[in-house]
């Protein structure tokens, strides 16, 4: 059950009622995205307009409910948010957030840090009833093509929106390569934003990583998330280069300092 690199189970029934909690968890995470998405979200498309200030309303709305949810889990027992300085997400203005992506509620803690924050969301999300309208006034949907997708970004940043992006597209592989792709790279070349390379550390994630048991917890630990803001990179020291090249070195300052 457990991976060779994690210790035993130090206290059984403690680990048990963990794993029973974070259930409870999700459950309650099931509640308030059902709460978004039926009631709250379709309210701000009839009553808010016009489209900017729709969005502006909808993402603090979202950032405090993942706030809620995070309260939730700390309450609880079972998750801790540190942060150093919470403000400065708050301050944060048409910047594309890059970060390492090693569990399931990566972006969960990033939402409810940025109250601002964009997201590309799966393409599959437009063929949702409940979810197609929301999901294409509220966030940008994964299925624009290339060139769509980087002007649909850049205006976004014009609009001092931050954009949120886990380069690696998927949660962190326990063992193999890590890959970072060139996506985030190529937004910041086409926008012109800066990049804020976020860290996101603490505790093993067992259970809430990539193939992970939902039956996994840490075994001998609550979840800590330590996220750090690290330096901020711009973009603009890199266009000496042609493009392809640009985004490669790019992608690869992120990738050194954030793995």
């Amino acid at each position: 059950m457990f991976p060779p690199d994690l210790p035993p189970v130090s206290n059984k029934a403690l680990y048990v009622c963990r794993v029973l909690v974070k259930w409870f968890s999700f459950f309650v995470f099931g509640v308030l995205s059902l709460t978004l998405t039926a009631i709250i979200l379709p309210f701000l498309l009839i009553f808010v307009h016009p489209r900017e200030r729709l969005k502006k309303r909808a993402h603090r709305m979202i950032s405090a409910a993942m706030r809620f949810f995070v309260f939730i889990m700390h309450t609880l027992g079972i998750v801790d948010l540190e942060v150093d300085n919470r403000q400065a997400y708050r301050n944060l203005s048409s910047k594309i957030i890059v970060a390492n992506h090693p569990s399931l509620l990566d972006v969960v803690m990033l939402l409810s840090l940025v109250p601002n924050a964009d997201c590309i969301v799966k393409a599959y999300l437009k063929s949702s009833f409940l979810m197609a309208a929301i999901a294409r006034y509220i966030y940008i949907l994964g299925s624009l093509d290339h060139k769509d997708l980087f002007r649909v970004c850049s205006e976004s940043l014009e609009q001092g929106n931050c954009l949120i992006i886990f380069p690696e597209g998927t949660r962190t592989p326990r063992s193999g390569k890590t890959v970072f792709r060139k996506g985030a790279a190529r937004i910041a070349l086409a926008s012109g934003c800066n990049i804020v390379p976020v860290h996101i550390g603490g505790t093993d994630k067992f259970g809430l990583g990539k193939k992970d048991p939902w039956t996994g917890f840490n075994p001998t630990e609550r979840y800590v998330y330590r996220i750090s803001m690290l330096r901020e990179v711009n973009p603009g020291k890199y266009k000496a280069l042609p493009t392809p090249a640009a985004a490669r070195a790019l992608t690869q300052e992120l990738f050194t300092s954030l793995l």
